[in-house]
């Protein structure tokens, strides 16, 4: 039976991603991670996203090259810490995960944070990755409206994604429309609220009104919005149907 994750969105710069692709953070001790990753790869997830502050790169190449699954069959991702901005930070930076992974190159690399005086020296840096064929595509992260416009203002290359905490309980209407108008992903992190809403009243009786749970009800709204969705923990119990 068709899951979610079976779903894709076409990026603006043609590649394809998983709708729902499964988040690294906070997953526990390194014996914790493997068994996340290990589950979400027999569950069918094939996009993964991680960063070097998650401490999971390690875990996450480790089943991935471990999987006898094709390298072309995953979709891999992390993220730049705000310690390694900067041009050749960012590059050294890069270089290290891409170790940690055992990979040759990365689909989608991110800015983690917006640090102050050195982003955009940290996009270049990201730009010069891409046009070496190193990694696939470049996004970023926590980016308000702001942000992204000076990014813009800076450079022809738009960010293929926006990842930030998205949710019915943090609707970011005005963010998401400016991403939709500059054909950036929207990508929502806690798209449950870390489990916090999951009495939510409101979201509990449409659950039932439909036979879906709370979980189903909140990723199905997001997805709608034509945003992806990075579950994981508590979020891991969505069966994506």
């Amino acid at each position: 039976m068709a899951t979610i994750r079976d779903q894709f969105l076409t990026l603006n710069n043609g590649l394809n991603m998983q709708s729902l692709r499964f988040g690294t953070a906070n997953l526990g001790d390194d014996t914790s991670k493997l068994q996340a990753i290990q589950n979400a790869v027999l569950a069918g997830y094939r996009h993964f996203d991680s960063a070097s502050m998650y401490d999971t790169e390690t875990q996450l190449g480790l089943i991935m090259n471990n999987s006898n699954i094709p390298r072309t069959d995953f979709f891999i991702a992390t993220k730049l810490w705000n310690s390694d901005h900067g041009f050749e930070k960012t590059t050294s930076a890069f270089h290290k995960s891409l170790t940690n992974l055992k990979i040759d190159y990365l689909d989608l690399y991110m800015t983690h944070w917006p640090v102050t005086d050195l982003r955009l020296a940290s996009w270049d840096a990201m730009i010069d990755l891409l046009d070496r064929g190193l990694v696939r595509s470049i996004g970023v992260s926590n980016y308000t409206i702001r942000h992204l416009q000076e990014l813009l203002d800076h450079s022809d290359v738009v960010p293929i994604i926006n990842q930030v905490e998205f949710s019915p309980f943090l609707f970011q209407e005005e963010l998401l429309n400016f991403c939709k108008s500059k054909r950036i992903i929207l990508e929502a992190y806690s798209p449950l609220s870390v489990g916090r809403k999951l009495n939510n009243q409101v979201l509990s009786e449409i659950g039932s009104e439909h036979n879906k749970t709370f979980a189903q009800i909140a990723i199905k709204w997001s997805l709608t919005l034509g945003n992806s969705i990075i579950p994981r923990k508590i979020e891991q119990s969505y069966s994506g149907k």
